[in-house]
């Protein structure tokens, strides 16, 4: 399936049916008076987050939504019905914005639903503008017109903890080696041009999803490269595990680039918990690992985990690192989220 996470839709909710002008013409009722029905009431547009999507690539063929416009009231005080509604399904993650990128709502729950465009109301049929003084109006209210819209919806994934790195740091394949996650693995830059998740399993009730995203290169911000368009992916993360190539010449300079990247980008990245780890130490001796370990020590002020996805070598200890960091900020949110000792009802 291809990888759509950015589009922008039109919707258009219904027009509310107009009322009826009418009068009763039966037998034997000599006063029969006004009998026109209401209007019916446009449909909505809803926007819902549901289970099993993880791309907006329905809305690459259909940009336009509209709702049903209610039907006109009828004779015998018979009213219209109304219009059916629309509703946007989007994968849990994806956040709603106007014209001008700012947001609307964000689409991070399961089942979530919000309504975009509320349809018309339908117009009063003459059997509502009867009274004492005009006892046979001759007229009715037109419907109400929908609302019409234009938004993007842009899809950032949720996951616990995500990858960064640069090209070909091995996290396509550290990413198969902890989870069931078959992402392409090549030997060329850019192997991997779309977000990939994995479900990470250690042990019963310890699991999370793992994310990984195309490889940043210096001036990513920019647009280099891929760029950074995919670093939102991220942006939910507990934690990042940032993984450097041991195989290459200047592992701090790595570590430089792809961090100057994530603070050029901004959006709280930088402020996250990150795992730092030398990878690819299978193809390298125990001097050459100790000397880069320590290189990208010095740089980054940080204890480097030494591991290598390909052999599998430290994989499962650096993951239940990284899950012990996504309990410890859910433990925070919610003692942030929790009512004061003192508080009552």
């Amino acid at each position: 399936m291809k990888f759509l996470d950015q589009v922008k839709v039109y919707v258009k909710s219904g027009a509310g049916g107009g009322g009826a002008v009418s009068f009763r013409r039966e037998k034997f009722i000599e006063y029969g008076g006004p009998d026109g029905g209401d209007g019916g009431r446009g449909g909505d547009v809803w926007i819902e987050a549901v289970e099993g999507l993880n791309t907006l690539i329905d809305y690459r063929y259909q940009q336009h939504f509209r709702a049903g416009t209610g039907v006109h009231g009828m004779g015998r005080n018979r009213h219209g019905a109304n219009g059916e509604d629309v509703v946007l399904k989007v994968p849990v993650g994806t956040e709603v914005l106007d014209e001008n990128k700012e947001l609307i709502v964000d689409m991070d729950k399961m089942g979530q639903r919000v309504m975009l465009a509320k349809g018309g109301n339908g117009g009063f049929g003459n059997t509502y503008f009867k009274g004492p003084v005009n006892q046979a109006p001759m007229h009715a209210n037109p419907g109400l017109e929908g609302q019409e819209l234009a938004i993007w919806l842009r899809l950032k994934l949720i996951a616990d903890v995500g990858l960064v790195g640069l090209p070909n740091a091995g996290k396509s394949t550290f990413l198969a080696a902890a989870s069931a996650a078959r992402p392409k693995i090549a030997d060329y830059p850019f192997t991997t041009l779309a977000p990939n998740l994995g479900m990470v399993d250690l042990s019963l009730g310890e699991r999370f999803i793992l994310a990984d995203i195309p490889g940043l290169i210096e001036g990513a911000h920019e647009g280099a490269g891929i760029g950074t368009r995919f670093l939102g992916h991220v942006e939910r993360t507990a934690v990042l595990v940032h993984l450097v190539d041991g195989t290459q010449e200047d592992v701090a300079q790595a570590w430089r680039t792809v961090r100057h990247e994530l603070e050029a980008y901004g959006e709280g990245l930088e402020d996250k918990s990150e795992i730092l780890a030398l990878n690819k130490i299978d193809a390298l001796d125990d001097e050459t690992i100790a000397t880069k370990a320590a290189e990208l020590e010095a740089a980054a002020g940080v204890k480097v985990r030494r591991i290598s996805g390909f052999a599998g070598q430290g994989v499962t200890e650096l993951l239940r690192e990284a899950f012990a960091l996504v309990q410890k900020q859910k433990g925070e949110l919610a003692a942030e989220a929790a009512p004061p000792e003192d508080w009552r009802p």
